[in-house]
């Protein structure tokens, strides 16, 4: 029971040693406020120790000068140590005699703010605090001049001083308080002018990803069917049925590329995308339709697969099919005739896709061509760091080659 009661107190004593908050860190300008209000408790308390209200000349003037020095020295380090502070100060003031205790009160009110603003030690802090008050309501009420015996008058000289300093502070405050009103105006008008750059670089770059969505959708299939109509028209009066089966074929071109618009709307215009049934987009499973709407044109197009086949991502099989498109797209425009290769090449750290012709003839859509193509390939590829290199090539004809990087799993 009595190893019980005792550890009561100890909790409790333990507890006001331990810190409650972190440690403060006193910055530059907080230092040099400290030191010049140290200084000035000082210069003010060696001014009323030297001429202290005592026509009686009870108390050494060096002795009152020692309290002050005491009393107002420690408050350079009231936010560093302020407990430690809290105690000096209270130990000058206890040793302060009854009658001149205003030498020593203004350090003390600063010293037990201090405390209460920065102490770690909070507990310590409020206990300390509370035996002060209660000290200076018990004893200074028993006897007139003992220490803790706090009345103090204000002087005369000092009224104005207490007057202006607050309306001083106020009127600091309140200007602080606009500048840094005005500084988050400033931060939220900043904040909002980039949302709006960067809504307006969004909407930009999405209009570039339509606008070479819709060429790769409209361009292939649009030349396709103009060289199958050509066709059908020196035929149609010597060979009826070739010709009908070329307009078929335009027809279902035209299907094509009008499922393949719908699809692309349909994804800029709905609103949940449960709404429409859209196919997927193509990949590099679909190219044998691609290829054969590009023989029923009459153009010989051969196709190579090398390495190991496997799935990979949507994006990157969207890329490589958008290149052999574009590319065979331009095999029809500019050279009619022409015999095409494609070769997909599935590496370990890359895909290779290559689509050459030997050469021929510019079709009836060369003139429609502005080279834009190409240039949304390019951008394409570069969503996934790869590269795309196009030219003649030396024995005749020309290569689109493309090479995107492929992630290890």
């Amino acid at each position: 029971m009595t190893t019980t009661w005792a550890s009561g107190p100890l909790v409790r004593l333990r507890a006001l040693a331990e810190p409650s908050g972190p440690a403060p860190e006193p910055t530059a300008r907080g230092r040099l406020f400290d030191a010049a209000l140290a200084l000035l408790v000082l210069v003010s308390e060696i001014q009323y120790a030297g001429d202290p209200d005592d026509p009686t000349g009870r108390h050494s003037t060096a002795g009152l000068i020692c309290l002050a020095l005491l009393a107002s020295v420690p408050l350079v380090w009231r936010r560093r140590y302020p407990l430690a502070v809290l105690w000096i100060v209270l130990a000058a003031n206890a040793l302060t005699p009854g009658d001149v205790t205003r030498l020593t009160f203004y350090a003390c009110v600063i010293a037990a703010y201090s405390a209460a603003a920065y102490s770690r030690y909070q507990a310590a802090a409020r206990a300390s605090l509370a035996s002060a008050v209660l000290l200076s309501l018990t004893i200074g009420r028993s006897v007139p001049h003992t220490p803790f015996g706090v009345e103090p008058t204000v002087p005369t000289q000092y009224v104005p001083l207490m007057i202006s300093a607050p309306l001083v502070l106020a009127t600091l405050g309140l200007r602080t308080w606009k500048v840094r009103a005005e500084e988050s105006r400033d931060r939220l008008a900043a904040v909002e002018r980039r949302r709006d750059e960067e809504t307006r670089r969004a909407v930009e770059h999405e209009r570039a990803r339509i606008a070479r969505e819709l060429h790769d959708v409209v361009t292939h299939n649009v030349s396709v069917m103009v060289i199958q109509a050509g066709a059908a028209r020196k035929i149609m009066d010597s060979s009826p049925e070739q010709a009908r089966e070329a307009l078929l074929a335009v027809e279902a071109g035209g299907r094509t590329a009008m499922g393949e618009l719908r699809q692309v709307m349909g994804l800029l215009t709905m609103d949940d995308p449960g709404e429409a049934d859209l196919a997927p987009q193509p990949g590099l499973d679909r190219l044998d339709p691609l290829l054969d709407r590009t023989r029923s044109t009459g153009t010989a197009v051969d196709l190579t697969v090398s390495g190991t086949v496997r799935p990979l991502p949507a994006g990157v099989e969207l890329t490589a099919y958008r290149v052999v498109q574009e590319a065979l797209t331009n095999t029809l425009k500019h050279a009619a005739g022409s015999k095409a290769s494609v070769r997909v090449e599935y590496g370990d750290d890359e895909l290779r896709v290559e689509v050459t012709d030997s050469g021929g003839s510019p079709g009836p859509g060369a003139a429609t061509g502005n080279g834009r193509g190409l240039v949304g390939l390019r951008e394409r590829l570069a969503v996934h760091d790869g590269t795309l290199s196009n030219g003649p090539r030396p024995l005749g004809g020309y290569r689109v080659r493309a090479l995107i990087p492929l992630e290890h799993k």
